[in-house]
Parts: structure tokens; sequence; C-alpha cells
């Protein structure tokens, strides 16, 4: 069997079996991440402040290093750098098996500590590992790798909890409700930890003015796993480390809201280690806690010092820090709002949306910083670049541009410097090495495709439709043969406002000028949306261009072919920089390109280039908005009561439902349509799914198709049945609510622009 079979295969697998499970949870996250930071009326401010204080910690990470190990050892505690996994490993089993002859070690949870894979060293030494996180240990005593950075074993139904204790303790009367599920593990667990030897935790934050350790769990079991044992070893990566205690306080608020949805977490400790309370003595019945001394095997007493050792571990980070593109991944606070808003990884989880340690749209900056390439390249196709999860990050990360750049080093490691691409050379000559995969290249090239597809329709599109080319496209280039494929137009957009005569609305007497931007699927392929979007500036008295210009740049970016959309960005710039200096407003159809104009071309273009072109930048449906918004006149509009078909006959149209793209909702443009429309008198219902699945050429994927429809299914769900006329502003939903609903949705515009 292939790996492509085997991959395809595995999700298909994980959908069946953790797929429900792993939805219910992190959508039930991600709905209340939402409620409750809509209750911090300086949430963009926390998120800021959040920012600020980690880049700063970063930049001078050598020197916070050096302090915390300043202040850690004038508490009495030690600090011990470890370069990687198996140093930390060696220095862990030293102070467990060696200096305390540790029978048993007590976890709370922590990635790190995953990371490195510490259970299994010491295990090896002779060291019984428990975790105390209820997760955790259910995973433990599973056998399981953990699936959610934050909620560990949110694949798992209840039901298969009850029957895992029932099998794995051969129990008479098994639990079964969480309640007693609940407590079947608290008692087992207060049994182990009262016989440990050593305390281990990780560090959600650390100080470096102080030495104070902030822990942020939902059961209260790193504060048992430190007060039960004399020894407690802290395990955390250099990037925890923060300048002082009062840079925690963002974090508290943010942390839990951004997770699980909770205004704060169960339990919030700051301890500055080592502690000075008295170590419990579990085999004294008359005293809940025992003074400073414990009793030998003779009975004698001696006095007891508690000891604390601070494993600091680099395993990758200074490096990350010094790479420009992967830097960003150090200011992760480990939230997982980043899995819990991906459509993708709440169909599947992150047992296919991770890799070794990591999981959820941040893994492939930790897995490729950490791990490598390789190990990053096994999941990071199935981040699509959404954005869905920038908004969500608390630290405002640019999660989309981390994949997209590991993907850039992936194509690029794993060229075939044997294969030539002539074919490509010749017709596209874009700005990746030879031998790149052709999938790739094919996808990352649409526009050029689109070009020729749209000179030689209808043939083209005959040709495209047939089964035997259709399996040589699945075959060479994954494309798979059940995804219907758009037909280009036979005419483009460019091509007929040339033909028709230009502008319709002279420019000295319209109210404003715009170049309507030509992006490749309004041009070529859904060209209707581009002439009502004429029609409906023009009658708002709106003087409009359209220029010969080359595509934004996103499908190349989607494949990780970073130079080329660099290139295009280059170009595109240069076409539009002239209308921007006579004043004229760029508004654009389709809302990834827009998405890229406002966000991506950042990183490709010189700041002032970048924000001039940003700032002159409007999506069609916001444009008409602020258009009404200063006088334009509505009536001229087409209303709810003409209908929102392309002609009378059919539906009145009163009735919308309506999918906003989620690039949209990212720069924050979803709304204007729903504005517009509700404004001439439309009924409009708004999806309550954040993506569709299809998010541009992923959904087209052989190995990912079942996937798509699967992220999808929300949308069947609430539009199936509504008698409605299904509205949506990008091509990538509109292919996708066809294929779910069996019905072409419309454009936003087409609802309202006036019938030619």
């Amino acid at each position: 069997m292939s790996s492509d079979v085997s991959k395809a295969d595995r999700i298909r697998e994980l959908m069946a079996t953790e797929g429900d499970a792993v939805a219910e949870n992190t959508r039930g996250f991600n709905a209340g991440r939402y409620e409750s930071t809509g209750r911090l009326d300086d949430y963009e401010d926390l998120k800021g402040d959040a920012r600020s204080i980690k880049e700063d910690a970063i930049a001078r990470l050598p020197e916070l290093i050096d302090e915390v190990t300043e202040t850690v050892e004038a508490n009495g505690g030690t600090v011990y750098l470890a370069d990687d996994a198996a140093d930390a490993n060696r220095y862990v089993t030293q102070v467990a098996a060696e200096e305390r002859d540790a029978d048993r070690l007590v976890k709370s949870k922590s990635m790190t500590s995953e990371e490195i894979e510490v259970n299994e060293a010491l295990e090896a030494a002779g060291v019984e590992v428990v975790e105390t996180d209820l997760g955790e240990w259910v995973l433990q005593v599973a056998d399981e790798a953990p699936s959610h950075i934050v909620a560990p074993a949110i694949h798992k139904s209840r039901e298969g909890i009850a029957e895992l204790f029932a099998e794995r303790f051969d129990l008479d009367d098994p639990p079964e409700t969480a309640e007693e599920l609940t407590m079947f593990a608290r008692e087992r667990l207060g049994e182990l930890i009262e016989d440990a030897d050593v305390g281990m935790t990780g560090a959600n934050f650390i100080s470096a003015d102080s030495g104070t350790v902030m822990l942020v769990t939902s059961e209260g079991n790193a504060r048992k796993t430190v007060t039960a044992t004399d020894t407690h070893v802290a395990v955390a990566g250099v990037e925890k480390i923060v300048p002082t205690v009062e840079d925690f306080a963002p974090f508290v608020e943010l942390i839990g809201r951004s997770g699980t949805g909770q205004d704060v977490t169960s339990y919030i400790s700051t301890l500055t280690p080592p502690v000075d309370s008295p170590v419990p003595d579990f085999r004294n019945d008359d005293e809940t806690l025992a003074d400073d001394r414990i009793h030998d095997d003779e009975g004698s007493d001696e006095a007891v010092d508690r000891d604390f050792h601070l494993v600091l571990i680099d395993n990758g980070r200074m490096a990350m820090r010094e790479d420009e593109e992967l830097k960003e991944t150090l200011y992760c606070i480990r939230c997982s709002a980043c899995s819990n808003a991906c459509g993708n990884f709440q169909s599947v989880g992150g047992h296919a949306f991770g890799g070794e340690t990591y999981s959820g749209g941040i893994a492939t900056g930790w897995e490729a910083g950490i791990e490598g390439l390789d190990v990053a390249a096994e999941f990071n196709d199935l981040c699509t670049g959404c954005s869905r999860c920038v908004p969500a990050c608390p630290v405002e990360i640019d999660i989309p541009w981390i994949n997209t750049v590991v993907r850039d080093r992936i194509n690029r490691d794993e060229v075939d410097p044997g294969q030539t691409d002539w074919v490509f050379e010749e017709l596209v000559p874009d700005g990746e090495p030879a031998g790149l995969d052709l999938g790739t290249r094919l996808v990352g090239n649409y526009e050029a495709l689109a070009k020729w597809g749209s000179r030689t329709a209808p043939i083209a599109n005959r040709l495209a439709d047939a089964g035997p080319l259709r399996a040589i496209a699945e075959r060479v280039a994954g494309i798979d043969r059940r995804r219907e494929l758009p037909e280009f137009a036979h005419e483009s957009l460019v091509d007929w406002f040339e033909a028709r005569g230009g502008a319709a609305v002279p420019s000295e007497s319209a109210t404003r000028e715009v170049v309507l931007y030509p992006d490749t699927a309004t041009n070529y392929v859904d060209v209707d949306r581009g002439k009502a979007a004429v029609r409906a500036l023009e009658a708002l008295d709106v003087s409009v261009e359209i220029p010969d210009l080359p595509g934004s740049g996103r499908p190349p970016l989607s494949q990780g072919m970073v130079s080329t959309a660099r290139s295009s960005a280059e170009d595109v710039y240069a076409g539009l920089a002239t209308h921007v200096d006579a004043g004229r407003d760029v508004v654009v159809v389709e809302p990834s390109d827009l998405g890229m104009f406002r966000r991506e071309y950042e990183r490709f273009l010189p700041e002032s280039s970048y924000q001039r072109l940003a700032e002159a930048s409007y999506d069609v449906m916001e444009y008409l908005f602020g258009l009404l918004e200063n006088g334009g006149d509505p009536g001229v509009l087409r209303t709810s009561t003409e209908g929102a078909g392309p002609s009378t006959s059919g539906t009145s149209g009163e009735r919308i439902a309506y999918h906003p793209h989620c690039q949209a909702r990212t720069i924050g443009v979803g709304e204007h349509a729903t504005a517009v429309m509700e404004r001439l008198g439309y009924d409009v219902r708004v999806s309550d799914t954040e993506c569709c699945g299809m998010a541009g050429s992923f959904g087209y994927k052989a190995d990912y198709y079942e996937l798509s429809m699967d992220v999808g299914e929300p949308l069947r769900e609430q539009f199936g049945d509504a008698d409605r006329t299904v509205v949506a502003a990008g091509t990538s939903c509109t292919e996708q609510l066809d294929a779910l609903l069996g019905d072409t949705p419309m454009h936003p515009i087409e609802v309202i622009a006036p019938r030619e």
C-alpha cells in the first residue's frame, strides 16, 4: 500500500473511531472561547500585552536564563540547562533513581515531558511513573498518546473510558457515569500519590526575577504532586521564562478562556520552590500534616528539606529563536485555541493533525524545530491556511504563515533533482526549483491553468471531465475524481469589460473611482459575479476600471511556493500602484485575494507599499456597505421583493442562507454582506460553521476529499432543508456547498446587483 493510500485510510479510520468525540469537545471549547472572551472589554489589548511580553522574553532569553538560574539557586533550588531530550532525561533519572532512590514518581500534565519522553527513561531506570492528570492517566492506562494539547484524552468517550476501566482493573461493579469514573480515578490516584517519592510538573510560566513557577490545571493535581513529595522536579522549555511575576497577569486572563472557554482555569498555582510547607505524612492518621520531619523505616525521625530541581530544556528552541520564520512558535502558551478553531482538527484530532508530541495548527512549528521537517511533513498539509486560528491565538501568532514557510522548506527538501519539469518550466516559469512535486506545481500554477482553460473553452472543459483524464489527474496530481472541476469561461472578465467599451460611468461624473481586481477565479471561471459587481457599482455612480492584472499568489502560497507567491505580490502591486496613486479604490470580489492584500502581502512587500495597498483595498460587499452608509441610494440595487435569482422566474430569494468565507471573517469583512442584504429586505441566516472544509485546493486532493466533506457536514445539516437561497462569497465555499447541497450558491453581489 502506498503512503498516500495509507494517509487517506488513516484519516478515514480516525474520523470513524475518534471524530465524533473530538468534534463535540473541540467545538464546545471553541464556542466557550467566543462566549468567555466576549465578556472581556479589553480582550484585544490583553492579547497585545501577552504578545509584547513574549516578544521581549524571547528576545532577551539568554539573559533571562542566567537570571532565573541565579534566583532559583538563591532560593535553595537547582537549575539544570539541558541541551536536548537525552540530556534532560539523564539528569532527571539521576535525581529520581540515583539521588532519591525513588520507587515511584508522580507527574502532573506536561507537554514538555511528553516531548522528551521522560516516562520511558525513568521506567527503564526502575522508577514507576504515574500520571495524575485524569486525561493523561486514562491514556497511560490505555497505552495511547495524547490527541490534544490541553485535553489529552479528548478523543475518548465516557463509554470508552468505562469499558477501559472495567477491562484493565477487573472490577465487579465498574463505574459508568462521569461522576463515578472521576471518583474511581480520584481514589486510585490518591493512593498512588500517597506512596510517591518524587513529584514532577511542567511549568506554564516561570518568572526570572523570583524563580516563581505558574501552574495551570483543571484538577489541582499539580498542587498535590508538589506538596505530597519532598522532591519536586519541574521540566520546562526555556521559552516558558518571562521577566517578572507581574507578567503572569495577562496570561491568567487569556489561557483558560482561549483553551477551554473558562473565565478562569480551576486551579492557578504560583509557587516559588522549594516551598516551605511541611511534607504530609500519610502514615500518620492522627494529623493531617506532620511537621518538617519524616519517619524512616526504623521509626526514628530525621529532618527533611524539600528539594527542587528546575530542568530547562533547549532541544532546538535556541535555534528556533534565531530562525526568523519559526521564532514566533516560541510565543505559544500551549492553550490549544488553534486546534479548537480548526475545522480539520475538529474532524480528526491530534492523532492525525500532529507529530511526535504537539498537535493542531501550531504543531508544525514545534515539530519542525524540535524533531525536523520529516516529522512536520507528515501532517503539515492538514493546515489549509484558512486563517481561523489567527484571531483565536491569544498571543497573535501568525500560525498559517509558519505552516506555509515549513511547507516551502518541505517542498525544497523533497525536490527530486533527477526529475525534469520542462513542460512547467516553459509554460509557467515559476520561482520554484526543478523537480518539485508535480501535483504541488500544478495546483500552485492554477492561474496559468485557468488562463489556458479559458482560451480553449469549451474543449478544455469537456476534456477535463473525461474519465481517462480524471484518472490520470488523480494518479499524477492527486486530484480526486469525485470532485467536480470548475468550468472555464470562454470570455474572461477582462475581455468582456474591454469588449463592452470599458467604463460606463465616466470618471468626471462619478461619485468614486475604483479598479475592480480581476482575481483568477472571477476572471476565468465565475465571470458572472464580476459582471454583477460592475453593475452594482455603476448603479451607485461609481466609475469602474478592470485592468489585466496577474493573480494574487494565493494558489502558490497554499502549496508553500513562497518565492512564486512573492513574485506575484510584487507584480500585482506594480499593476495596482498607478491606480492607487490616481486615487482609485481597489475592490476585490474573492475574499481570499483580499486576504492576501491585507495580510500576507505584509510578508512580501516593503512596509509602505503594503500599507498603501491594504488601506486602499475593499471587499466588494464592504465597499457597497460604505457607499450606502454615505448616502448611496439603496433603491438602485435589487431588493428582496425582486428576487435573488438571475431572472424573475424561480425562487423569490427573500430568504437567504449565507456562509461567509473564513478569511473574510478573519480580516473583518464577513458581516458586510449580511448587513447589505438585510438592508435590502432579505431574511439572512448566517452559517454557524466557520470553515466549509474546501479551503481552496485542499478539497480537491484525493487524500483529503472525505475529510473535506466531513468538515462541511454541519453546513449540510444547517442549510440542507432550509428552503433558502444559498449564498457564499468564496469560490471554494461555492464549490463545497454545491457538492454538499447539490445546488450552486450565488455570490452576495449576484443577489443584490441589478439584473442585466
